[in-house]
């Protein structure tokens, strides 16, 4: 037992596996402990001592399958089986004595006769080989040739088997002729199997660790209408802290108008309250204006998903707009600009999917919600005003009143467009955003969050 644990740990060292002798010695006295026979006791003893991580653990295993599982001499009784051994090795023999000229075949020819240790060994240098080029000269050729090199010694030394078989060079019967030949054929597809394994160690039990600010970034990039429920939960988190963000900034440039350049007018008239000290000091106040905003949002189909956050960012940033007016449409507008001021977010959400007046069988239609909005709302849009629409502007082949848009423009400070859809496909089919982005100060592509965020902060910024 103790000879075939030395030639086990000679194996794991040869296929890199680090053994210490002490780890050796343990698990040699810790043998009186179990019963050796027990495959279980006396695999777990040995990985308990020799896989010191679970990149160890995974090396471990495929060593231990091919030591005493691939290579074992299973052939019967024990005087057979060393009968047959040294005629295996009588084969080996003369197999070496045949021309070659690399000491491959000679570890080819050792692992068929049951020594494992030099194949190992080259199998070692050939996975290590790339590692001792500078690191902007590494290529794969080099180990790319020497796994063909070995694929022929391996080749050949199967074309010498099957010679030394048809000649009957063993001098047995055909019976046992043909449990020799399984044998090698055996051997020879561990061989091509240890040739084909590719060392990952770690690679099933390593976790992928990625921080979150990577996890939120590329979720951000998924596009609205693929993102999944939990997906959309999972952003809810990006969007607070953006709108913390958003609001401390605006808060800290209302702060600052009491810093800057001292208006010294100012200053001294407010001294003649205290006998002329200026105790009072007076600085070059720089007007903040907040602006008005005034959303109309396209809540059909996968368009909705970008509409439910730009709403939920306004609503959320309300304190840094002078007044925020929230519309949702399909065919017509209805304003939810009460059910926002009134209700939580996700409450006022779930009121305009629910409860709200909105059609959403109806098909969509820009026209109509234009003449709509001019004949009721049109008072709300001044010079303080941006204009918001998120939509895809495809109006089912109806009027588009595009010239209605343009009056709206010349009403407000700012007309931005917001569109779900790629670019490529604005003004295909019924699209009509050729159309209304003459009547757009800014248009742009609004397909994932990391998109609206941007525009976001340019816009309370």
């Amino acid at each position: 037992m103790v000879r075939l644990v030395q030639q086990f740990v000679s194996c794991c060292r040869a296929a890199g596996l680090r053994i210490s002798t002490s780890e050796v010695l343990d698990g040699l006295g810790q043998l009186r402990l179990i019963n050796p026979i027990d495959e279980l006791q006396f695999r777990a003893l040995l990985a308990a001592n020799f896989a010191k991580s679970f990149r160890d653990l995974q090396h471990f295993n495929r060593l231990y399958d091919l030591f005493f599982h691939e290579m074992r001499r299973d052939m019967g009784d024990i005087a057979k089986a060393e009968t047959w051994n040294r005629q295996i090795q009588d084969a080996a023999q003369a197999l070496k004595e045949k021309p070659h000229d690399t000491p491959v075949y000679d570890a080819v020819v050792d692992f068929l006769a049951g020594n494992p240790l030099p194949l190992l060994a080259e199998m070692r240098r050939i996975h290590t080989e790339s590692d001792d080029q500078p690191s902007g000269l590494r290529f794969n050729f080099g180990p790319l040739a020497s796994r063909f090199n070995v694929l022929m010694q391996i080749t050949g030394a199967g074309a010498g088997v099957a010679g030394l078989i048809k000649d009957n060079f063993f001098h047995v019967s055909p019976q046992t002729l043909h449990e020799l030949s399984d044998h090698f054929a055996e051997r020879l597809a561990a061989a091509r199997s240890i040739l084909m394994y590719e060392p990952h160690p770690g690679d099933q039990v390593t976790r992928k660790i990625t921080t979150q600010e990577q996890r939120f970034r590329n979720l951000g990039e998924k596009s609205f209408s693929t993102l999944s429920r939990q997906e959309v939960e999972e952003m809810r988190d990006v969007v607070d802290r953006l709108v913390r963000k958003l609001k401390n900034i605006v808060s800290r440039r209302f702060a600052a108008r009491d810093r800057g350049n001292l208006d010294v007018k100012k200053t001294l008239r407010a001294s003649a309250r205290y006998n002329g000290v200026p105790l009072d000091i007076q600085y070059r106040r720089k007007t903040l204006r907040k602006s008005r905003i005034v959303t109309l949002c396209d809540v059909s189909g996968s368009v909705w998903a970008a509409a439910r956050f730009m709403l939920n960012l306004v609503y959320s940033l309300q304190d840094c707009f002078d007044k925020v007016n929230s519309f949702v449409f399909i065919d017509r507008l209805t304003d939810v600009t009460p059910i926002f001021e009134e209700q939580d977010i996700s409450e006022a959400i779930r009121i305009v999917m629910e409860e709200a007046d909105v059609h959403y069988e109806a098909p969509t239609d820009y026209g109509e919600t234009f003449r709509h909005f001019r004949r009721n709302y049109m008072d709300l849009l001044t010079k303080k005003t941006t204009l918001i629409i998120v939509g895809d502007g495809r109006s089912n082949y109806l009027a588009p009143e595009d010239v209605i848009l343009g009056e709206m423009r010349d009403r407000c400070r700012r007309v931005i467009w917001l569109n779900p859809e790629p670019e490529n496909l604005w003004g295909t089919g019924d699209s009509e955003m050729r159309a209304y982005t003459h009547h757009c100060h800014e248009v742009r592509a609004c397909r994932n969050i990391n998109q609206l965020m941007t525009f976001i902060e340019e816009l309370v910024l």
